[in-house]
């Protein structure tokens, strides 16, 4: 279970660039599907590197990791950055 939220926390982690950068493109273009997209291997990474395997109850809490990475990062830029006109 330590491993599990050691991971979630790395994950959340590796996904605040990404999501900061993501908030700044436009929505479904190319840098926007690269921002969501180029994390997924450091995710696999993480999960075969912590030792977690390819449980079903990891998946949830993983994924949910991911998106709450994305969200926060997302969040801050909008906290840093003003919106352009």
């Amino acid at each position: 279970m330590l491993r599990l939220l050691i991971a979630a926390a790395i994950i959340v982690a590796l996904n605040l660039p990404f999501g900061f950068w993501r908030a700044g493109a436009g929505k479904y273009s190319a840098r926007w599907i690269v921002a969501v997209h180029a994390p997924v291997p450091l995710v696999v990474a993480v999960r075969l590197f912590s030792g977690l395997g390819w449980h079903l109850i990891t998946f949830p809490v993983l994924i949910g990791a991911f998106f709450t990475g994305q969200f926060v990062g997302g969040r801050l830029r909008r906290r840093a950055l003003p919106p352009s006109a």
